[in-house]
Order: C-alpha cells, then structure tokens, then sequence
C-alpha cells in the first residue's frame, strides 16, 4: 500500500538588505520572495526520500487486517502500522502479535497475522482447548492463560520446537489457519509485530492486542 505525503514547500524569504545611507530612517525597503531554484527542490527531494524510503522498507510498514482468524482483537478493515525494527535487537515474546510471511501450503496469501503461542525449544500440546506448554524451568508443563480468547475450539496438536521456530496461532479458534494445520514458524518468516492501529478511529492502540491490554 503506497500512502503520499503532499509536501508544500513554500518560497523562501530573502533577508533584507541593509540599509544605504541615502534611504530615509522612516522608510523600510520591501522584502524580496524567491522561487527555490531546482537544486534546492531536487536537494530537498533527496533528504526526504532518504528518510522515508529506509523508514518504509525497515522499520515500519502498513498493512490491512482482512479475515476473522483474530476476532474479537482485530476486524476486517483494521489498518495496521508494523514495527519492522524491534525484532531487529531483542527476541519476540509469548502474547505477541506479529505479521508473519504466509506458510507453504498458503503462498497465494499476502500475509498472516496472529499471536505467538510457543517460543523456541519449548513443546506445545493444544488439547480440549487448551494450550500447556513445557519448557526448561516447567518440565511438568503449564497451562496458558489466555484472557484474549473468546472463541474456543476443540482442535488439537503437539510440536517440539527448534532453536529457530515459534508456535503462532489465531484468536479466533475455529476458524484460524495456524501452527496447528501448517506447523511451526521459522524466525525469518516474521516481518513484525502489531505497533499501531491507526483505523478505525475508536480502535486506535498501541500495541493492539498485547497481553497489557487485557491485564488491566
């Protein structure tokens, strides 16, 4: 999705030239207005595509939520901004929700979004609509709080993770095509996390969907 900026780049005023010694005190010479010459609009052009094109490519990009796979959290029509930088200088973490290059079996889509559910070296066991995780510090295992979810399904599926895979799937239970059909997601395949919604306007977060959110 292209999104323009109108950029008005108004004349620049020249300063005023001193005063000769034959103009009289009490008059005061009329400022100039100068059109930019083409090197200062060609100049400008460049400093503004410097920033906003590594800006665009690396660290924030918008997207159009499409779908119910992460309903009641996000709706169709639900225009997102992702932070392309973040996972850049520190892992992502359980709860998160990130956009993630689709799977294999899905390559005719864009992209997913949806909400991590596992993270690397852990097993995950969904079963009677439940997550249990078991890692280093649970061997026993845990069962995951998930205060996000409204729609519950009965599907079930258990996966070891590699040192480079997450477990990821959608709020919306019954309908959402995740982890549990097309398996474990690949650490490269995630483009970002969910940092704004600017749209719809009553719905505008940072961070949507993030465990604070329903922790309060």
């Amino acid at each position: 999705m292209l999104i323009l900026y109108h950029i008005d780049y108004s004349g620049i005023i020249a300063p005023m030239n001193e005063l000769s010694e034959q103009t009289p005190v009490s008059e005061s010479p009329t400022p100039t207005v100068e059109k930019p010459s083409s090197d200062h609009f060609w100049r400008f052009a460049f400093i503004l595509f410097a920033i906003f094109i590594p800006l665009r490519l690396f660290v924030a990009e918008p997207f159009l939520v499409y779908g119910s796979s992460m309903e009641p959290n996000f709706d169709t029509g639900d225009y997102l901004i992702v932070d392309e930088l973040t996972y850049r200088f520190e892992d992502p973490k359980r709860g998160d929700v990130i956009v993630l290059k689709p799977p294999v079996v899905d390559k005719e889509k864009s992209h997913f979004i949806k909400r991590i559910v596992g993270l690397p070296g852990e097993t995950v066991i969904v079963q009677n609509g439940k997550v249990t995780i078991k890692n280093t510090d649970n061997p026993d295992g845990f069962t995951l709080d998930e205060p996000y979810l409204k729609y519950m399904s009965n599907r079930e599926a258990v996966y070891k993770l590699a040192s480079d895979e997450y477990f990821v799937m959608g709020d919306n239970r019954p309908v959402s095509s995740d982890s549990r059909n097309w398996g474990p997601l690949k650490r490269d395949d995630i483009t970002g996390r969910a940092f704004l919604r600017l749209y719809p306007l009553k719905h505008l977060q940072v961070l949507p969907g993030s465990l604070e959110k329903f922790q309060k």
